[in-house]
């Protein structure tokens, strides 16, 4: 039998970049930490984010189109906002994209609109179309051992 907090301890051994997944919902323009995103295809393009299934975000993302965020070393309050711990005075630099809202600052922002979802045990999986996405310069916000890292930019690029 698999230990569920050890094997989260096992995972946490992978060096991950953080992200929030933004999307419009009944209450408003709404948000989630997310560690789990990755690329798919490139012809079409998409991408996959995993979420919790009891999280109030994987009810509003059914169907729905949203915008993964890949954060910059400057977004960690950000970070822990989405992710549970709510900064009371912080101020959420929402942008308006054409397929969903967006975090201005990211170090790049993928616009999607809904392609596939799966059952993935105890989280669903999205698939999303890219439709729209934009990037820039600088270093990014990283996660191993359960802490925030900075990832900075390799010189040669």
């Amino acid at each position: 039998m698999i230990d569920t907090r050890d094997f989260r301890y096992c995972l946490g051994r992978f060096a991950t970049g953080v992200t929030i997944i933004t999307y419009n919902s009944p209450e408003g323009k709404r948000g989630l930490t997310a560690n789990s995103f990755t690329s798919i295809s490139l012809d079409p393009p998409l991408v996959l984010i995993s979420i919790g299934r009891t999280t109030k975000a994987a009810d509003f993302l059914k169907g729905n189109s949203f915008a993964v965020n890949i954060l910059s070393k400057e977004q960690k309050d950000l970070s822990n906002h989405f992710a549970g711990k709510p900064i009371l005075d912080l101020l959420i630099p929402w942008g308006e994209g054409e397929h969903a809202p967006y975090l201005e600052g990211s170090l790049a922002v993928i616009e999607c609109q809904p392609w596939q979802e799966y059952d993935g045990g105890d989280h669903l999986i999205f698939l999303g179309e890219v439709k729209r996405y934009f990037y820039r310069d600088g270093d990014a916000l990283g996660f191993f051992y359960g802490r925030y890292f900075d990832v900075a930019k390799p010189d040669a690029v």
